[in-house]
């Protein structure tokens, strides 16, 4: 039988995991693969072959034994994990344990593509991953990117990881922050096409992420005071209305909203100023209106170690800021920066806040929903 393939029942894995040291390790961290075809496989056992980030927590991570068994043989990796069916009782006291979803479809070896297998699979494997999180079994969540086409191609509705969340969450008053080089940055909203969001767009949508940023800074980053700055849609935040009504019509109001709640927020401000402003540490925090606003001059400070942060559900959910990659899958060329980058956050964030930062309690009446 291949190394990377020993199985385990239940009582064994009590048994092995006890035997090991357990270093003072307490937190739970699920680790999902994402698409078997992308570079979750590969970025996931880089990331935890570093022996320093091992013994900090304890780790489920919800797969293919098969796949993270051929991206270890590529990055000629000596196994620190062992196998076990996913339905095999959750009683991980440390180390590695890869939950096996051997029953799950998989693309043929050396798919590099968008498919229907790679979507059910990586559904099932994030399912399994929620439903623990929820009755927690693991005190946080990592993700590997999924593909939003093979989830569709699978026949599921969710744009995203963050839209399933609210879902299982039973929440909309949810969006993502990224948090990378000097920023942390929450969208007004998702993954919503840019001429639709002048449909969508109310004060409540722009409400939302500057209460919930705003929570996420006291709870979790320990900011007594968060100092929120908000982006403007149009260009130079309209000056004045010259090109564009929005700023006064919605986001000022907003901004208005926060302050009667005892929000340090301000605004709007022309975009192309205000995160130079806040890379230079006059803010705590930035809303932007849309996804590319804010992505960008995250991306462009911390490519290779930014991390996407669900804001709104009452749990820890971390994923890395980037997709797939499947021209780079086997190749063994995947950079495993963010992938490291949101294990650590995860846990980061599981110590400092042991109950984790919930949907603050203010309500505008107009939730926006999830984009």
């Amino acid at each position: 039988m291949n190394r990377y393939h020993r199985r385990a029942t239940g009582d064994e894995v009590k048994d092995e995991v006890d035997s090991r040291a357990d270093n003072g390790v307490r937190r739970t961290i699920g680790v999902t693969m994402g698409d078997p075809a992308g570079i979750g496989a590969e970025v996931i056992v880089k990331a935890l072959a570093d022996e320093r980030l091992r013994t900090r927590a304890r780790y489920i991570i919800y797969g293919s034994a098969e796949r993270i068994a051929y991206a270890a043989d590529e990055a000629e990796l000596t196994p620190f994990w062992f196998n076990v069916p996913h339905d095999a009782p959750r009683r991980i006291e440390s180390g590695v344990v890869v939950m096996d979803f051997d029953d799950a479809p998989l693309p043929p070896p050396g798919t590099r593509r968008d498919s229907a297998e790679g979507g059910e699979a990586s559904m099932r494997y994030l399912e399994a991953a929620i439903e623990d999180l929820r009755n927690g079994s693991i005190d946080a969540l990592a993700t590997a990117p999924i593909s939003k086409t093979s989830w569709k191609l699978a026949g599921y509705k969710y744009p995203g990881h963050t839209e399933l969340l609210a879902h299982r969450f039973k929440t909309a008053r949810v969006t993502m922050m990224f948090v990378g080089g000097p920023f942390r940055v929450a969208l007004a909203s998702i993954h919503e096409p840019l001429f639709e969001l002048r449909h969508s767009f109310t004060i409540g949508k722009v409400f939302q992420p500057i209460d919930l940023l705003h929570a996420a800074l006291r709870d979790w980053f320990g900011i007594d005071a968060p100092r929120i700055a908000v982006a403007g849609l149009n260009p130079h935040a309209s000056e004045a209305g010259l090109f564009g009504d929005e700023e006064a019509r919605i986001i000022e109001p907003a901004i208005g909203m926060a302050r009667e709640a005892g929000i340090n927020a301000e605004g709007p401000f022309a975009a192309d100023t205000l995160f130079w402003r806040a890379a230079q540490g006059e803010f705590d925090g930035v809303v932007a209106m849309y996804h590319d606003q804010g992505l960008i001059p995250v991306k462009l400070a911390a490519f290779d170690t930014a991390v996407n942060v669900t804001l709104g559900i009452p749990a820890i959910r971390t994923s890395v800021d980037h997709g797939t990659a499947f021209d780079l899958a086997g190749k063994n060329r995947a950079d495993c920066g963010s992938m490291r980058a949101a294990i650590r956050l995860s846990i980061e964030l599981a110590e400092r806040k042991g109950a984790p930062c919930v949907t603050a309690t203010h309500s505008s009446g107009d939730e926006g929903g999830v984009s």
